[in-house]
């Protein structure tokens, strides 16, 4: 739980600096152009602008749910040396990873079960301390990267 504690703290913390505000709103802005792509709405700044900035695949929602499995693997696996511990976690995060990567898309295709979205509520939470809400010239430019990643994808 300390781990988890830390987590949310520090991105709290990094999130009341000025420069990563900004980072926060392009953050933001991310999760508001990918939201209208997938409603297949035009991507303009403007309806970009009317979407959320909660994205169920966010970034932020895989970090806490590999913290949340780590607590609850090696809390199973009980006490250990100081050299299993460290050869245990590294060993170890591959597979969390893994598994939490299949636990964040597994979620995304179910939110429209009550019960799954009750899981990620969480998620969404967390999802408050890392986007800002963007302004029409950082959107445009989330736009534009957008586009230019799926202008790479289709060559």
């Amino acid at each position: 739980m300390i781990r988890l504690i830390f987590l949310i703290a520090y991105m709290w913390g990094i999130g009341q600096m000025e420069d990563i505000k900004r980072v926060f709103c392009y953050h933001g802005a991310e999760h508001k152009v990918i939201n209208t792509f997938e409603a297949n709405i035009e991507l303009t700044p403007e309806s970009a602008k009317k979407f959320s900035l909660e994205h169920p695949r966010c970034g932020t929602a895989f970090l806490l749910i590999v913290v949340l499995f780590s607590v609850l693997l090696f809390t199973a696996l009980g006490p250990m040396s100081l050299l299993w511990r460290l050869v245990s976690r590294i060993l170890l995060l591959p597979v969390l990873a893994g598994v939490a990567y299949e636990y964040l898309q597994w979620t995304a295709k179910n939110l429209h079960r009550p019960f799954v979205r009750m899981l990620v509520k969480p998620n969404l939470a967390l999802q408050r301390l890392t986007t800002n809400e963007p302004s029409l010239d950082i959107l445009e430019v989330s736009i534009a990267a957008f586009n230019a990643m799926r202008e790479l994808e289709e060559a």
